[in-house]
């Protein structure tokens, strides 16, 4: 125990000063969990024994105004043992979504979104002086380094900058594929926004800073094809401006970890003129849903019990291999699907 307090405190001073933490190569990572419902996932997690543990979004359902409430919320969370022995056992890194944020597929114009800031950084221990706090939105990045190798993480913030959705009315429900109602349709103007100029000047300094591997943590899902939900496909030209992004920097190694839905899943985009896209799903530490949506870009999955996603980086091999997995309530491995780097860059 007295060791993992200091490596504790060791790492929130390395957080302090840079952000450059030593090599890691196993990252677990999960979504949408309710403060209200038991979380033996956790327990699950640190069986597992990762390096770190990310989160990503839906960490509590705020779903409020009152930041009292809010407050509480964060409060259920704090006190389960289950999170307690998380939080003692592995570092954890955090982005969030719209419950947590504040309500239901919410963006810019949700009026508490300061506040709701603060409690978030305040919850995660978030250092005083760190950048984080120090520009609007939570968006940040680490970089893990260590025999040569560097592997960056990126968490993006898909909220408070995002432009209101498209409430959808038309003719696609009518389609054979689409067995339910559909909430939204894409964005046709490229003057709706995802991410917001500051965060994507902020991204385009972060891609062309060295790094072996690149992992992209956010909230919704990237790689997916539409589906009438929430997720990047609903801002076509913020999902290409992104692969544009790749290839201008010439940005290697990078996929994303992804959550929202309720479900896992592994998604693989593939654009002109880049690499494919991997975006691995891990949504329900509490949370479950009754059916997974089409996605015509799906590879693996989908897997409808509570889950937390799991990936692990062979950084022996000349070219590393990246192994993305989920696993199940009853710790069953319920997906593996591994690739190398070499399939993630440019040639």
């Amino acid at each position: 125990m007295k060791f993992i307090v200091v490596a504790l405190l060791l790492f929130s001073s390395i957080c302090l000063q840079a952000q450059t933490l030593p090599l890691v190569s196993k990252i677990a990572f999960g979504s949408c969990a309710s403060e209200n419902k038991p979380q033996p996932i956790l327990d699950l997690v640190v069986k597992h024994k990762p390096d770190i543990f990310v989160y990503l979004g839906d960490n509590i359902y705020g779903d409020t105004r009152d930041m009292k409430v809010l407050q509480a919320k964060y409060d259920s969370l704090a006190a389960k043992p289950e999170f307690q022995r998380l939080k003692k056992s592995i570092p954890l890194f955090a982005t969030w979504d719209d419950h947590d944020f504040g309500e239901n597929d919410a963006g810019k114009h949700y009026p508490f979104k300061k506040e709701s800031k603060e409690l978030f950084l305040k919850f995660f221990d978030e250092p005083a002086q760190s950048e984080r706090r120090k520009h609007e939105g939570i968006y940040t990045s680490y970089l893990f380094e260590g025999n040569g190798r560097k592997l960056q993480l990126i968490l993006l913030d898909n909220r408070t900058f995002r432009s209101d959705l498209r409430l959808y009315r038309g003719e696609l429900n009518r389609q054979a594929k689409y067995f339910y109602p559909l909430d939204y349709y894409p964005h046709q103007i490229k003057d709706s926004i995802l991410l917001g100029e500051a965060q994507w000047a902020w991204l385009e300094g972060e891609l062309k800073k060295p790094a072996d591997i690149r992992i992209i943590g956010s909230g919704s899902q990237f790689s997916i094809a539409f589906n009438g939900y929430e997720a990047w496909a609903n801002f076509p030209h913020e999902q290409t401006r992104l692969i544009e992004l790749l290839k201008k920097t010439r940005a290697n190694g990078t996929f994303f970890i992804t959550g929202h839905v309720h479900y896992a899943e592994i998604s693989k985009l593939k654009q002109p003129g880049c690499y494919p896209i991997y975006d691995v799903t891990s949504s329900g530490i509490t949370s479950t849903w009754l059916f997974a949506t089409p996605n015509e870009n799906r590879i693996e999955g989908p897997v409808m019990d509570n889950h937390f996603g799991m990936v692990s980086i062979d950084w022996t091999q000349k070219d590393p291999r990246i192994k993305m997995e989920v696993w199940d309530i009853n710790d069953n491995q319920r997906i593996e699907h591994t690739i190398s780097l070499s399939e993630i860059s440019f040639k």
